[in-house]
């Protein structure tokens, strides 16, 4: 029922208790434990999905997933990670399914205020941010992603990807080296075209 941290000591995963009443029938606990995790659940479903609606439907079918399955969950495992799984691979199962091109940070339209230069620079930085995310694969952009933007240990990557935490760091060492290499030549031929 504990998890062993880095440093040896036992960690109690704070869903347990949770687990333990939705388990007994308390219908009240499932929907504490989706407000706990729905923010991370959608936040990965959007990487993956870059669609609003459809990442909000991929992360309402993960929680009904994991709800179906929560009788099967190994406790030695952290519940969140557990639920980020099945929010990835539901996600990237959309994803497959759906296969849409949305819209482009290109050509989403800003108004000007204020501080109208400073939002366009960092909406110039996003756009080739994105663009040269675009040009990596899926598997590299989601792990940049989970690691840099939203912030997960390799460990918790490693669970929610199936792949382990050392492929992992070469992974996200290797797509940083390409995402610099894309960014240098989108830059390079903006320059040109100034």
């Amino acid at each position: 029922m504990a998890n062993t941290a880095s440093n040896g000591k036992m960690m109690i995963d704070p869903d347990l208790p949770l687990i333990d009443s939705i388990l007994a029938g308390e219908q009240q606990a499932y929907a504490e434990l989706i407000d706990r995790h729905k923010r991370y659940a959608y936040t990965i479903a959007l990487k993956i999905l870059q669609h609003k609606p459809e990442a909000e439907e991929a992360a309402q079918d993960a929680f009904i997933k994991a709800f179906h399955s929560l009788k099967n969950f190994n406790r030695q495992a952290k519940f969140s990670t557990w639920l980020y799984r099945i929010v990835f691979n539901t996600s990237i199962s959309y994803k497959r399914k759906n296969n849409r091109v949305f819209q482009s940070i290109e050509n989403t339209v800003v108004e000007y205020n204020q501080e109208g230069e400073g939002l366009l620079e960092k909406m110039d930085k996003r756009k080739y941010l994105s663009l040269a995310l675009e040009k990596l694969n899926e598997a590299d952009r989601t792990a940049l992603s989970l690691f840099y933007l939203d912030e997960f240990s390799l460990d918790e990557i490693a669970v929610i990807t199936n792949i382990p935490a050392n492929t992992l760091k070469v992974r996200i060492h290797r797509a940083r080296l390409r995402l610099a290499d894309e960014l240098k030549v989108l830059l390079s031929h903006e320059a040109l075209t100034l």
